[in-house]
Order: structure tokens, then sequence, then C-alpha cells
């Protein structure tokens, strides 16, 4: 695919570009509650706008229902990437519509727009090949080159990551080029001991990666939500936990599987139980207690892995070449069941190895609990694009740059 840097190259000064972002940021009413998102394509924004070029971001955010709905307008990210770049950024009120012709057509070489949230249309999100295909092509009329740089999208057929790179020149930007490069470290000639760090609510969500990594990886942690099913699997009283009673006969193949190839698949040995959820919003002390994991009783739920867990964990990362990590091990939004996390995160910083947070709810994890981003090899902006690369899957958006 061709990149950015040859983009720049050809040069962009008084091209319209349209950069498809991800700006998907969890919100607080209209405050914005990680960034990380919005920097992750600052490098991108800010090159094309020093060369000159006429730089339109669009992205989405959140689920909205094919139309218009104030809970999900992009304002708040316009705002905060203007902030962050020290410039003014203009904002349209709609996707293609008068106002988002208006202020395309209003800015001047070096400028940047937001339009409004791309999935206020229902072409973006649409299962037919016609709408979608038009909704593409209203917004190939905003731009002259397209910039492709939503990792977090690019698993998604939709019109403006799908269809819309062959309407126009495109090119991947600087985010989605170094995403490719980093998952193919983890598929492609892998440094090893290759080491596995699984967590997150549902196993049904990483069934089919689990699947692929068996024949990869040298080990495989399991925690977060998901663990419940395998302790379970192994004929373990889980009492209240999440489980998911309908992939017990998956997960007990894939642990025969594990040891038969002889990877090690490890589980929790002992768990932070309680009686009921925590409150995530006043953090009120939840005072837990800690079982092994073979006995967790059965009115308990259990929230994050345990003391001697952790440190299992720990020394299963130490020797690691290579190690990723996508998922928390407990319900790390609460202080009480966030040491688990705490402790990978802190297992891969003192690693020697090549580390890579697999997006999402990691790498939020990894901001909220106030470590250095830097600390790590690289932290993914898209948690589900990551596990479907390393499903094996095409990823749609990946592959309408590299036609």
């Amino acid at each position: 695919m061709k990149t950015i840097d040859e983009l720049l190259a050809e040069g962009v000064a008084g091209k319209r570009v349209f950069v498809r972002a991800d700006l998907n940021v969890p919100l607080d009413g209209t405050t914005i509650t990680d960034d990380g998102r919005i920097r992750a394509v600052l490098p991108t924004v800010k090159a094309l706008a020093e060369a000159g070029a006429r730089v339109v971001v669009a992205s989405h955010l959140g689920r909205p229902k094919g139309a218009p709905d104030p809970a999900f307008s992009l304002a708040p990210a316009a705002a905060r990437l203007g902030e962050l770049l020290g410039a003014d950024v203009a904002f349209a009120t709609d996707t293609v519509g008068d106002s988002a012709r208006a202020v395309v057509a209003g800015l001047a070489d070096g400028q940047v727009a937001v339009v409004e949230n791309l999935r206020f249309n229902a072409g973006e999100t649409s299962k037919d090949d016609a709408e979608r295909g038009a909704f593409a092509e209203q917004l190939a009329a905003l731009a002259d080159v397209y910039v492709g740089d939503g990792f977090g999208a690019v698993h998604r057929k939709h019109a403006s990551v799908y269809d819309l790179p062959a309407k126009l020149p495109h090119y991947a930007g600087h985010l989605i080029a170094t995403e490719v490069t980093v998952l193919k470290k983890l598929t492609e000639d892998v440094k090893r001991p290759y080491v596995v760090a699984l967590g997150g609510a549902k196993v049904s969500d990483k069934l089919a990666v689990i699947d692929q990594l068996l024949g990869k990886a040298d080990r495989l942690l399991i925690g977060g939500g998901m663990a419940y099913t395998f302790l379970k699997a192994k004929g373990y009283e889980v009492g209240t936990s999440l489980l998911q009673a309908d992939q017990i006969p998956a997960v007990t193949e894939y642990l025969e599987r594990a040891e038969k190839l002889g990877v090690e698949l490890v589980l929790p040995v002992d768990v932070l139980v309680a009686g009921e959820f925590p409150d995530l919003k006043t953090k009120a002390p939840a005072n837990p207690t800690t079982v092994a994991a073979d006995a967790i009783p059965a009115d308990q739920e259990g929230l994050d892995i345990g003391p001697e867990t952790r440190k299992l964990y720990a020394s299963k990362l130490t020797d690691a070449a290579t190690v990723f990590w996508n998922g928390p091990m407990g319900v790390f939004e609460h202080p009480d069941y966030a040491q688990g996390t705490a402790a990978v995160a802190q297992a891969l910083i003192d690693s020697d190895g090549f580390t890579v947070v697999g997006g999402g709810d990691s790498a939020a994890a990894v901001r909220t609990l106030g470590f250095d981003e830097n600390a790590f090899g690289h932290i993914s902006t898209g948690g589900g694009a990551s596990l479907e690369y390393l499903e094996g899957k095409t990823l749609p958006g990946l592959a309408a740059l590299e036609d």
C-alpha cells in the first residue's frame, strides 16, 4: 500500500485531503475521558496541514442508528483536536450536506476541518453495496485525495473505510502504517518466547484468536471475565462469575489442544471475589476476599485475578521476546479490582521483549492506571482490528488501501 510519505513527496499543497480517522473516544456527557485515539492521528493531520493540504477529518463515534443524535456528536473531538494541534479546527454540523460543503469550501491551505459523525448517515454502515457506494460518492466530492488512518475501523466494511478509497487516490496514514508494521511482528518471523495475555469479559470474543494462537504462541495467559469459562471447563465452581456456558465445549477442546501442542495455557490460581459487582461511579470500597481458583463460593463473583496469579503471570512474561496483551484481567475501573491488570501492564514494562498492548480496554486501562505509554513497545488503537488481523482475517479497510 502507498503511504502518506509518498503522498507528501508528491506534494499536497492546495489539495483537499480526506482523512478517515478514528475519533471514537469515550465521552462522559460532552467530556472526553480518554483522548488517546485523537492523539494517535495527530502526526498524520499535522504533517498534511504543515505541507499545505486542506485537511478534512472524518470519523464515527458510538453507534447512532443512521440518523443525527446529539449524544454522539463529534464536536467535543473536533475541539480537542484543535487544542492538540494548537490551531482552529472548523466543524461541519453534518456529514455531506450544506454545512460540510461550506466548511470544506472555506478551508485555506494548511487548515483543518472535522465533519460530523459519519454514522449519522445510514449509508456509512449499510449492508447494501449501492447505498454505501452512494454515500461514498458524496464523501468523495469533498476531497481530492484519501488518507486512511482510522485503524480502529479497518475491520468494518463501511463506506468511508472500504468504498471511498476506490473513488480517490488513496494512501495509508502514519498510524495505519505503524499498526501494520507492528502486527506483522506478531505474525511473521516472531521472536520467541512469544507470550499472549488475553482478558476481557467474553471468551466468545477471543475464540478465533485463541484458535490461531494455539499454533503460534508459546504461552497463553488467560484472565478477566473469560477466565471463568475456562475454570468451569476444568470442573471448578465459579459461583456467580461471568460465564458463557455455551462456550465450554470449545474451551475444553482448546485446553486439550494446547496440551497436545505443548503450548502453555495458564489459568488463574486465585481470584478476588465479592457478593456483588462494585459501584463504578462512586468507587466505594468493595472489600473483596481472595480465594483459590478452584474454591469460588457459590454466591460469590470473581472480579480480578488474585495475588498469586499476578506473581505467576509476571513470571511467565519475564523471559518473553514478544508479548501481545488484549483485555484487562479484572474490573480495572474500580481500584479494588485493578491490581491484576496493573500487574500485567507492569510486567510488560519490565520485559526486555517487544510488547504490544492490543487496543480497546487494555489501552484504556494503561492510561486510566497512570502508566507511561512510551514504556510499551506499541499501544494499538484498534482492539477488534488487532484481534481480527491476528485471526488471519482480511480487513476490508486495509484491503481497500492495498488496491
